[in-house]
């Protein structure tokens, strides 16, 4: 029996003695590292390519294993090296660690070292492990450490957020900056597509979905969108998206996309002023065209009269057809003078570049005009019907407002039916930004199909009473487009005339 345990014995001694050759050869960096119970460190082993690599003899690997590990490792990182062997030798848990060492040749060098650890019968504890230089691994970490802090400054320098949505869960990641912008911090939770979607605004959320769509079936390059956004504090901003995709599965559908956002309100606010300037500039141009038109088609009208009425006058004999003549040329100039008094009228309208706006009460102003008519209104039996609150008030030009009451109401009493009594009704109603006055009246009305492309033009008339000079209409047209406001008309021959004046409330 005692010759079979002693066989047993050599047999294990040569298997042991084997491994430790075969792990002495190997080229990973293998040791063996012990704490007796002391606390004194030994490498009872340590393969030859750990001798090599980092450049020890035979007689230092044999020397004490605290002094070899504080001559090789960085001096920063030594005692947290330190620190993380005890607390796996006093826990009695797998080590691992990420350090540096400097190499006589190759310099400073990242490495990480796992180990198992154990207990033995005299109470000391074993490492059993390798290290692996990790030093590219570092340096590759390190470079994308700094793309991605370039890459993050870039975007912080130039306000824009990024976000990453998974297009198969709908997950979506929104940076700091893209939270900022809708006036959110970071512990608040927008983490779905959806719940971005929810506060686009209802009349950019078509072309918003239609424009994301159309890039996910591969039908445009990139995405880009213009949309407003809903705050925290339920203001809208604009917000300009765009992204791509960069990530497709087997089948080529996507499944990922990038992107960033903008905010551009301040561009957009700037965009709608310069909307509004050259709308504005476009008018004007319009009735300067128009202007040109009355002015050389009035003026030659007059002149040329005047003009014939004198060759007519240089060529008669007769003293009393020159005396009639005379007659005449005395109209045609008082007709000149008279159209150059409308047309003086009309240029300080369009060229008064700013237009006193005051908060006007509305009945004050009607009121004022019922009685400068009341003599017309009690001799035509005029039935008034105002439904306009006594509170109700317009952003206007009080001399215009007097203007365009006493227009239009006098010309309701002008043109009233002969078969009825009048009726002109007062109402108001609201828009956002703007108020509409209506002024009916159950006169004769106007043939719209025949007349309603020139009802506002200079010297129009559409009836035959006498006194019809068709100025006021015009007149009273362009001091509401003066004031950014705007006005239509309906009406049926013997029924009656509405006409409808806009308000722009936005001062």
């Amino acid at each position: 029996m005692e010759t079979y345990y002693y066989a047993d014995l050599k047999l294990l001694e040569e298997r042991n003695n084997f491994y430790k050759k075969l792990l002495f050869q190997s080229p990973d960096l293998i040791f063996q590292f012990t704490i007796s119970k002391s606390g004194i460190l030994t490498f009872p082993f340590l393969s030859k390519s750990v001798l090599t690599h980092f450049n020890l003899t035979p007689e230092e690997k044999n020397s004490d294993a605290f002094t070899i590990l504080k001559s090789k490792i960085v001096e920063e990182d030594f005692n947290s090296f330190l620190l993380s062997v005890h607390e796996a030798k006093n826990e009695i848990r797998n080590w691992t660690h990420e350090f540096r060492a400097r190499l006589p040749i190759k310099g400073v060098r990242w490495y990480k070292g796992i180990a198992n650890v154990e207990s033995v019968v005299d109470g000391a504890i074993v490492f059993y492990g390798k290290i692996t230089d990790i030093t590219e691994y570092k340096e590759q970490e390190l470079r994308l450490k700094l793309s991605e802090e370039r890459f993050l400054f870039a975007l912080e320098a130039s306000s824009e957020g990024i976000w990453d949505l998974d297009i198969k869960t709908k997950r979506v990641f929104y940076s700091s900056q893209s939270m900022k912008m809708l006036e959110f911090e970071e512990q608040d939770t927008i983490d779905s597509i959806d719940k971005w979607d929810d506060r686009v605004h209802p009349d950019d959320k078509e072309k918003y979905l239609a424009d994301i769509r159309l890039h996910i079936n591969n039908k445009t390059p990139f995405y880009e969108n213009s949309q407003r956004v809903m705050t925290k504090s339920g203001e809208y901003k604009w917000i300009l998206s765009r992204g791509k995709i960069i990530e497709r599965d087997a089948k080529n559908k996507p499944l990922r996309i990038i992107g960033t956002h903008t905010d551009i309100s301040v561009q957009k606010e700037r965009e709608q002023e310069l909307i509004k300037t050259l709308e504005i500039i476009g008018e004007q141009n319009s009735r300067l065209v128009n202007f040109a038109h009355i002015v050389s088609h009035n003026l030659r009208s007059h002149s040329g009269n005047i003009k014939m009425l004198l060759d007519i006058i240089d060529e008669e004999k007769d003293a009393e057809f020159i005396e009639e003549s005379f007659s005449h040329l005395r109209s045609s100039s008082n007709a000149l003078t008279q159209t150059i008094d409308h047309l003086k009228e009309l240029v300080e309208i369009q060229t008064r570049m700013i237009h006193k706006k005051e908060n006007l009460n509305l009945n004050q102003f009607l009121g004022k005009t019922l009685d400068i008519l009341g003599e017309e209104i009690n001799k035509n039996k005029v039935e008034i019907r105002n439904t306009i609150a006594q509170e109700e008030t317009i952003t206007f030009n009080p001399a215009y407002l007097e203007s365009i009451l006493l227009n239009f109401t006098s010309n309701a009493i002008k043109y009233s039916h002969p078969d009825r009594l009048p009726v002109i009704s007062y109402s108001i109603s609201k828009e956002p930004s703007q108020k509409i006055l209506k002024i009916q009246d159950n006169g004769l009305g106007i043939n719209l199909e025949k007349h309603g492309k020139k009802i506002f033009g200079m010297y129009k008339t559409f009836h035959k009473n006498a006194d019809s000079r068709g100025i006021g209409l015009f007149i009273t047209k362009n001091q509401i487009e003066a004031m950014g406001g705007s006005v239509d008309v309906k009406s049926e021959v013997g029924v009656g005339t509405t006409f409808k004046i806009y308000f722009n409330e936005q001062v």
